[in-house]
């Protein structure tokens, strides 16, 4: 007699074993109403073991069901032998009998619905994508989680096809979701390269501080005709704009470009302080260039507008002495780098958007992933792990550092956007009463 191996687990204050656990699994699926067909397939394809041996149960049940007792005459459906099939348990596919019926009056055969929920690998299918893409091999993934020997359907290429489906699936999902829900008050944008491809990558936050992934481009550069395209797809979808976006960019000019032609006076730029110090400390020596980094940092750290622009002016003034070349590296775009200053906003907002380290940390995470594909054939390819990583990794994304302050931000910006719509297009409401006069 086989000895029955437990093995206890602590939950709360009393221990379960893992066959007591297996044995309630096995009447939950014995109890199961035909009606729950759903939750039935998810559990028997759950548990490999005993879907096994519930798979023929349940099958056997529908049969029952549509053809009644055995050798009763005058029935419409009527037993019809077996033949051999296969249905798919976790992500494997395993070999079964299948009952057939017929229906002797129309002269079809009936499917079974049991039967054919089971032979899709259903909800497993995004357990087979996460394990290819967090790096098993296609070639390997066969002997590193097959559980049953009788398995097949595990082959290098029918994973590929399963992957490719469900990558395809998740593009798809990014590239069409609606943005109306959301109510966006931060835009993050950056690129991320495979070698001469790259991709444009736009992470939103919403007034609640969470970090909602917008839309992805393929690009060689981020130019602003690339750029300009993604915010015609984001608007489009739905992206609201109308109470101000702040943009957080690293300082391309063709997506600073694009900013203002697409969002005019609702968009403003904040350039990563972090890339302006390392292009200004790019032309240094290394004493120099830490200096010059501490000076930096200090200048930025004020808290108002005009004491950072002063400490900024006089770094400059120092730099045209010591190297020009960084002197005109921090004065090209200094404006757009103290535009939180400029808005007033407190220290604990300023230090999560005044980088681009949200979205940085975004690429590191899907660098995790990409970074074990050796060879990219084309440019689907590139397109598909990219969403189905960024699609996995949004959930985990933690809200910024500072978002109760966003409301504050969302005030300063439609003060300034109003101030910008009375030098854009003159003082409205100081221009009716003239209007109504020249009318009457």
């Amino acid at each position: 007699m086989p000895v029955e191996v437990s093995i206890p687990r602590t939950r709360g204050k009393g221990k379960i074993k893992v066959s007591e656990k297996r044995k309630a699994a096995q009447e939950m699926l014995r109890n199961m109403d035909t009606d729950d067909l759903d939750a039935s397939i998810a559990l028997i394809q759950a548990l490999i073991p005993c879907g096994l041996k519930t798979v023929e149960e349940k099958l056997k049940k529908e049969v029952d069901m549509l053809a009644g007792i055995k050798r009763k005459h005058g029935k419409e459906n009527l037993r019809w032998g077996r033949q051999p099939g296969s249905v798919y348990l976790q992500d494997q596919k395993v070999p079964v009998m299948v009952p057939r019926l017929r229906n002797k009056n129309k002269n079809i055969e009936l499917p079974l619905e049991t039967y054919q929920k089971l032979q899709s690998p259903h909800l497993c299918d995004r357990k087979t994508m996460l394990k290819l893409l967090n790096g098993i091999s296609t070639h390997k993934y066969k002997e590193s989680v097959e559980l049953v020997p009788e398995v097949f359907g595990l082959s290098s290429s029918n994973l590929s096809k399963r992957l490719k489906k469900n990558t395809l699936d998740s593009l798809r999902r990014l590239k069409t979701r609606s943005l109306e829900a959301y109510d966006f008050i931060c835009v993050f944008i950056d690129g991320k390269r495979y070698a001469d491809q790259g991709i444009l990558i736009a992470l939103g936050i919403t007034m609640d501080g969470e970090k909602i992934i917008l839309d992805m481009e393929q690009s060689h550069s981020e130019s602003s005709m690339v750029t300009g395209q993604l915010f015609d797809r984001l608007i489009e979808r739905g992206l609201k704009y109308e109470e101000g976006l702040l943009f957080i960019i690293d300082g391309s000019k063709g997506i600073i470009k694009a900013i203002r032609q697409k969002f005019q006076e609702y968009g403003f730029i904040q350039r990563c302080v972090w890339h302006k110090q390392q292009n200004v400390t790019s032309y240094l020596s290394n004493f120099q260039a830490e200096l010059s980094k501490r000076d930096l940092k200090k200048a930025y750290k004020k808290t108002s507008y005009k004491e950072a622009k002063e400490a900024l002016d006089e770094l400059h003034k120092r730099l045209s002495i010591i190297n020009e070349s960084a002197a005109n590296s921090l004065a090209e775009g200094l404006e757009e780098t103290l535009t939180l200053h400029r808005l007033g906003l407190s220290p604990e907002l300023c230090r999560s958007l005044s980088s681009t380290n949200c979205i940085e940390s975004i690429m590191s995470q899907i660098a995790q992933f990409t970074d074990k594909v050796d060879y990219w054939q084309n440019s689907n390819q590139i397109l598909r792990w990219n969403a189905a990583s960024l699609l996995e990794i949004e959930p985990n994304l933690r809200k910024i550092r500072g978002f109760r302050y966003l409301n504050i931000l969302r005030h300063k910006m439609k003060q300034e956007i109003k101030k910008r719509q009375e030098k854009k297009y003159g003082n409205i409401e100081q221009e009716k009463p003239v209007l109504q006069a020249i009318e009457s």
